[in-house]
């Protein structure tokens, strides 16, 4: 399966929880961390829930 690589780029100082739990669900919790996970609807979803703080590296 196809993977996607995820970088942190904004803050989840006050933020709601969710969009924190989200973040750590991507396996990020701080600035500029990367992560690759696998490319499915769930992970998708969860990446368009915190976009604002997060940026898809190709």
């Amino acid at each position: 399966m196809a993977k996607i690589k995820i970088k942190q780029v904004g803050s989840p100082i006050r933020r709601t929880k969710d969009q924190r739990a989200t973040l750590v669900g991507l396996g990020l919790n701080k600035l500029h961390r990367m992560s690759e996970l696998e490319d499915t609807p769930e992970v998708r979803g969860m990446i368009r829930k915190v976009q604002h703080m997060v940026q898809v590296v190709e």
